[in-house]
């Protein structure tokens, strides 16, 4: 249609990267780049750190799962929720910071993804590849202590960024009658799309894995949400001060 949506349509994870380095140029640019998504009431909490210490990426890709492309990515940043520095310039102009709000906190973290998703079309645009690391949420209290993040601070995801060694497969999604919806939202409207999206995402496993993996999206939904994920995030968010109220 145009070349901005052709480069999203051909989003990848990618988890295999060259040797080349992300210059800090480039970098200051993409995360330039997020910096200028949609941010509530200009809040703009996001905070990025950039990971250079090898010891610090080895940690981090253990804690995230065993993820070796943490450590081999030409660029490892982590994206935080950041309400401590909205907080200091709510004190700064005489006020006081109001802690444990759940508005507060969706704020932060909306606007995260927001600016992760910005900086990484930015990425790709360059000919970089990406990957996000939802896997520090294993441990957030360990990543928080590796990186001192102080209270009202906490890390969402990691996100590798690099120069492509591998070329995989778009991975199909499900259908847009599944997902946009007219005036109110309808059940009977995404079920009856389970079956083929099934299909083209069992196809996609067996063709990228030689026909090694066997797997199905709502197999994959049983797995994920049919049982508990991360229930130690609520008490490290309340540890943090997000105590939601």
């Amino acid at each position: 249609m145009n070349p901005t949506i052709d480069l999203l349509k051909s989003h990848r994870s990618i988890r295999k990267f060259t040797d080349q380095a992300v210059s800090d140029e480039l970098l200051r640019e993409i995360v330039s780049a997020g910096q200028a998504a949609a941010t509530s009431s200009n809040v703009q909490a996001v905070t990025v750190i950039q990971v250079n210490n090898p010891d610090t990426r080895d940690s981090m890709a253990e804690l995230a799962g065993g993820q070796t492309w943490v450590k081999e990515a030409g660029a490892f940043t982590v994206w935080c929720a950041d309400l401590r520095r909205s907080g200091a310039a709510c004190a700064s102009a005489g006020g006081q910071f109001e802690e444990g709000m759940t508005e507060h906190f969706l704020i932060a973290t909306v606007d995260v993804g927001l600016a992760a998703q910005n900086a990484v079309i930015a990425a790709e645009s360059m000919g970089l590849g990406i990957c996000y690391i939802g896997g520090l949420r294993n441990n957030p209290a360990k990543v928080s202590e590796l990186l001192a993040l102080p209270d009202q601070v906490y890390p969402v995801f990691g996100l590798c960024l690099g120069y492509p060694a591998q070329d995989p497969d778009i991975k199909p999604r499900l259908s847009v009658d599944a997902v946009l919806m007219q005036d109110t939202y309808s059940e009977n409207q995404f079920d009856k799309h389970f079956d083929d999206y099934n299909e083209r995402l069992g196809h996609y496993y067996q063709t990228r894995t030689g026909g090694t993996k066997v797997s199905q999206w709502t197999d994959e939904m049983k797995k994920l949400v049919g049982k508990e994920s991360r229930p130690h995030m609520r008490s490290f968010l309340d540890d943090k001060g997000f105590k939601m109220r």
